[in-house]
């Protein structure tokens, strides 16, 4: 028999997944069943600091009370119609969004890796309709150590084995060039590009941060050359940085921006592509689609992460936290720390391989009190919740420095 969830140990609950859990995670030791803020803690009651944030799905905290209410109200109401019917929460989505975006149209979708097949799909369209390249001839210009989501689709344009092995055939269309090279990318983008799909800075391949400039001239790039500029903010987006996007450090509007994760508060799926009429306009019923794109409960969740940001409440927060995380791992450069890359709340950080792992050092971390997780090698990822105090980010940053010196 089963023993209930109440009575099984952290142990417990770990040895039980194996045989009935895909293996497709090696998470870190740790059963998380309870979390508020930053804290979260575990089934014995350990509680650790958060400096994951869900990847940044988590930026407002976990269980945030202006978001926890928005979804028990709209529980009590209305949770799902499919889009076969109107709701009377999906408008008002809509309009908030776009207006914080500064683009005219949304389409509603679930998790990020739909965001951005979606985004594919309607540049393709637009490609084709719009642009006038012959059928089935559109390409996407993508970027190497580029990380978009694992669907079939995505992982053909991967340069990471692990996404990729084993998973072929692959899907046509795409062209690979390295970040933060205008060069290459202009030598890439013909009359057959229909975009140039791009992360404004690099999450997963470690916090990798372009050269002052480059957004900036792939902006000026793909209007020159005639085709659309789709800027994944699905990690970067909605606060991160210290700006409601990534693209605004450089004062760029992307012609399609594909937004998750933080939107949908750490609660409920949530993402779109958010883009002007003259790109989303290509779309016409039948042609795509989601039963949960766009429900109710995900609508108001949504509404109320857009409500957070209008206030620019976090945006600040991630400014000046950003200066106390800088100068921290600044102050640990050459302590075990070999380099970093910063911008707002969110950091990459290179330990001394001889130190440990990327996975060690998270290991180590954990056994302290504080959660991260690793990229590749010896990297990992600092990103906590927006609503993270100094006091706690600067114990955070006293921890990192006391396992590098244990593990020295």
């Amino acid at each position: 028999m089963t023993a209930p969830a109440s009575a099984r140990t952290s142990a417990d609950l770990i040895r039980a997944e194996e045989p009935v859990l895909a293996h497709n995670y090696h998470p870190l030791p740790v059963v998380v069943a309870r979390a508020e803020g930053t804290w979260v803690e575990d089934v014995e009651g350990r509680r650790y600091l958060d400096m994951l944030a869900g990847y940044s799905a988590l930026n407002f905290g976990h269980r945030h009370p202006a978001l926890i209410e928005a979804a028990h109200r709209q529980l009590d109401q209305l949770t799902l119609t499919s889009r076969a019917f109107h709701n009377d929460k999906l408008a008002e989505f809509a309009e908030r969004l776009a207006e914080l975006t500064g683009l005219d149209m949304v389409l509603p979708m679930n998790t990020g890796a739909e965001a951005v097949e979606s985004g594919i799909k309607v540049a393709r369209k637009w490609a084709y309709d719009v642009k006038g390249v012959p059928a089935d001839q559109a390409t996407i210009v993508v970027a190497a150590e580029n990380f978009h989501g694992r669907t079939t689709t995505i992982v053909s344009f991967s340069t990471d084995e692990t996404a990729r092995a084993g998973f072929g055939p692959f899907t046509p269309g795409f062209r690979i060039v390295p970040y933060n090279d205008l060069a290459a990318l202009e030598a890439a983008v013909d009359e057959t590009t229909a975009a140039v799909l791009i992360e404004p800075i690099q999450g997963e391949a470690g916090v990798i941060i372009p050269d002052a400039g480059y957004l900036a001239g792939v902006r000026e790039l793909t209007r020159r050359k005639g085709c659309l500029f789709i800027a994944d903010e699905i990690q970067s987006g909605l606060g991160r940085t210290g700006r409601t996007l990534a693209v605004e450090h450089e004062g760029v509007v992307p012609d399609v921006l594909l937004l998750g994760k933080a939107l949908g508060g750490g609660i409920v799926p949530v993402s779109a592509v958010v883009a002007n009429r003259e790109v989303l306009g290509v779309l016409r019923p039948g042609e795509h689609g989601s039963t949960f794109g766009g429900n109710p409960l995900a609508a108001a969740v949504g509404t109320a992460v857009v409500e957070l940001l209008e206030t620019g409440e976090f945006q600040r927060r991630a400014t000046e936290l950003g200066v106390v995380l800088r100068d921290g791992l600044t102050e640990l450069v050459g302590k075990g720390v070999v380099g970093f890359r910063s911008r707002g709340l969110w950091a990459g950080v290179d330990v001394d391989p001889a130190i440990g792992t990327g996975r060690e050092i998270s290991e180590r971390l954990m056994r302290e009190g504080v959660l991260a997780k690793d990229t590749h090698g010896s990297t990992i990822r600092l990103a906590p919740p927006l609503t993270i105090t100094a006091d706690e980010l600067r114990s955070a940053l006293g921890t990192l420095e006391k396992v590098l010196t244990l593990g020295a």
